[in-house]
């Protein structure tokens, strides 16, 4: 009984080992542009006058593990600097954003380039002038995300990468008289570096 124990168990520790051991983790910084469209939050008849979302910068952090030659996991932090235009005065403002994305790769892990697609699921708190995160200001609004990227390893342990994503979520209210209609989309082109172990 024991030698099969052992014949069983001996091939299998060296088969979950090896898979342990293929996990890649990279981690790195994230700099970029936040586009919005469909950011109209309420319009007023009369007199005439429209509230928006503009668009900004946004810098953040992204932390991948690829568990799998052709798969990975990815979670991350964005800061958007973004403006409140109040039927044409602007204030700035923040929307921090955390995010989950699972990914696919056109290439297997270790390949020089790999462009992949990412989905996944992502919450925005949208700050308004005048309000703090850290006090509990801002209105918290959960969606989901999309997108495409490419990453090119240029040593053993630093890889460069540019993605594009479109994170859709409700609008924020900011308690206006008419709540605002459909979501947001806000779409990221950024560029950034990882480290990898």
């Amino acid at each position: 009984m024991r030698p099969i124990r052992n014949g069983v168990v001996v091939p299998l520790f060296f088969a979950l080992a090896g898979g342990v051991s293929a996990q890649v983790l990279e981690i790195g910084p994230q700099f970029g542009v936040s586009r919005l469209s469909n950011n109209k939050l309420y319009e007023q008849a009369s007199p005439p006058a429209v509230v928006k979302l503009n668009s900004g910068f946004r810098f953040g952090f992204r932390v991948t593990l690829n568990a799998h030659e052709y798969a990975g996991h990815e979670v991350g932090y964005a800061y958007n600097r973004t403006n409140l235009d109040l039927a044409g005065t602007v204030y700035g403002m923040a929307t921090h954003q955390g995010f989950y994305d699972f990914l696919l790769y056109a290439r297997p892990e270790g390949s020089k380039v790999r462009p992949f697609i990412a989905g996944g699921a992502q919450f925005s708190n949208f700050v308004p002038p005048g309000s703090s995160v850290s006090y509990g200001g801002g209105e918290m609004k959960f969606g989901i995300n999309y997108g495409a990227g490419v990453k090119v390893r240029t040593s053993d342990r630093f890889l460069i990468r540019l993605d594009f994503r479109q994170y859709m979520s409700p609008k924020p209210d900011f308690n206006f008289p008419a709540g605002p209609q459909g979501w947001l989309r806000l779409n990221e082109i950024s560029a950034g570096f990882s480290y990898t172990m």
